[in-house]
């Protein structure tokens, strides 16, 4: 490793797999993939944290990173990562880039990710960090997530970094059959919950409510 936060980054990967445990009954994953839990490991957290923050960048909670967005609880991280079920081949779109670090860990599971920021300052501070930092494989961009990127559509997995009122069709359409979306739904400060939407062969979409969550609004309209 090329930091020093070991012992720190251990017990936060432990903390992980307790909650993993805790919450099974509502993910139905009694433990998460081990290539998962991998990428936690080798994408140092506190590269993606303020610097005034620097002291707590493996605590298990979000923490906020400027422009009203935070960078997601490691936990929540993990398990939307592997509610996608990422595959060397794929290729996933991000909405709500954030600091990069949601994006890190996709890029060391997947073949491309897309991700795409609302707030201009926090796309160009994240695209310039992932690149100092060698993830050659992330492309950010700035604009409206509810639109999602058509240019590079169709994806295997799309992960929402930020709660929608409901799902943005754009969405929807530009996710791969067989594909899976993962999206927090509901408002500021009231009820939200993880959704898992899956899209079959043939077009069809089911829905599967996760777990409770609490995210920053998705910001943008869907049309």
């Amino acid at each position: 490793m090329r930091f020093d936060n070991r012992k720190e980054l251990d017990y936060l990967l432990e903390e992980i797999r307790e909650e993993v445990w805790a919450t099974r009954h509502l993910t139905g994953r009694p433990a998460l993939a081990e290539r998962v839990m991998d990428a936690l490991r080798e994408v140092p957290r506190h590269e993606f944290v303020p610097d005034e923050l620097q002291y707590c960048a493996y605590a298990n909670h979000p923490l906020p990173i400027g422009h009203g967005q935070t960078i997601s609880q490691p936990y929540i991280v993990a398990l939307m990562t592997d509610l996608i079920q990422p595959r060397a081949e794929h290729v996933v779109l991000e909405i709500g880039t954030g600091s990069g670090y949601q994006a890190a860990i996709l890029a060391k599971l997947v073949k491309r990710v897309y991700t795409m920021e609302i707030v201009a300052e926090l796309a160009a501070e994240a695209g310039a960090r992932l690149q100092r930092m060698g993830y050659d494989n992330v492309e950010v961009g700035t604009g409206n997530g509810q639109l999602g990127w058509p240019q590079h559509a169709p994806y295997d997995g799309i992960l929402v970094a930020a709660a929608a009122s409901s799902i943005p069709p754009a969405l929807i359409e530009q996710l791969k059959p067989g594909g899976t979306l993962v999206i927090p739904i509901g408002e500021q400060h009231a009820a939200q919950d993880l959704l898992v939407v899956s899209k079959s062969g043939r077009g069809r979409i089911e829905e599967k409510r996760v777990l409770p969550v609490a995210f920053v609004p998705l910001t943008g309209t869907p049309c």
